[in-house]
């Protein structure tokens, strides 16, 4: 792994791009853009300055027996391709059924947010997310569906607006038991888009 560079250095490498692609990076539109992109940068993969796995470490076990489906729906996903850099978009639906111990809900959208702010794969982030809520709480099952729009797909390549890609990760009883796994699909209006099995 090479040493990281420091802002003026990566800033020098952006003026360089910009150069490349056939621009002046001197001219007046552009003398400001590689601080600019640096900070967008930041913004966008700031999932790297953060643990996943901290979001989901204070939990709760006074939930009277609680051990039914726990569902967090249409958590909105904004991230960048590893392959091109370019954003993908769309959806997570996140399950699961507790073992005795429960997490605030908005850390499971900030579990979502930090493996999405990072440069990645749609498949690999459903795994990631699913993974991370298994190893964390041990539930009985883990359920997690994105749709997402991949721009790289959109607008380069193929060239397919409109297009969507749906992943999967069921673990546990969702993996194993038709009736859990229909009902989470049932809940979240994808029964007749998704088979069962997890990807």
């Amino acid at each position: 792994m090479t040493d990281k560079l420091n802002d003026q250095e990566a800033e020098e490498c952006v003026r360089k791009l910009l150069a490349y692609l056939g621009d002046d990076p001197e001219r007046e539109g552009l003398q400001d853009t590689p601080r600019r992109v640096l900070g967008a940068m930041k913004e966008h993969f700031r999932g790297y300055e953060e643990d996943p796995v901290g979001h989901l470490s204070r939990t709760f076990s006074e939930v009277e027996g609680y051990d039914e489906l726990v569902l967090i729906s249409d958590i909105e996903i904004y991230s960048h391709c590893e392959h091109h850099v370019v954003p993908f978009v769309g959806k997570a639906h996140v399950a699961y059924i507790p073992d005795g111990k429960v997490v605030g809900l908005s850390k499971i959208a900030r579990v979502v947010d930090t493996f999405a702010k990072r440069l990645q794969v749609q498949e690999k982030l459903t795994a990631q997310i699913a993974n991370a809520i298994n190893e964390t709480l041990s539930p009985q099952g883990t359920a997690v569906i994105l749709q997402c729009q991949h721009f790289c797909m959109c607008y380069r390549g193929v060239r397919k607006p409109g297009s969507w890609t749906t992943t999967s990760r069921l673990t546990g009883c969702f993996l194993k038991d038709e009736a859990a796994r229909m009902e989470l699909l049932t809940l979240i209006g994808m029964k007749r888009s998704i088979g069962g099995a997890g990807s």
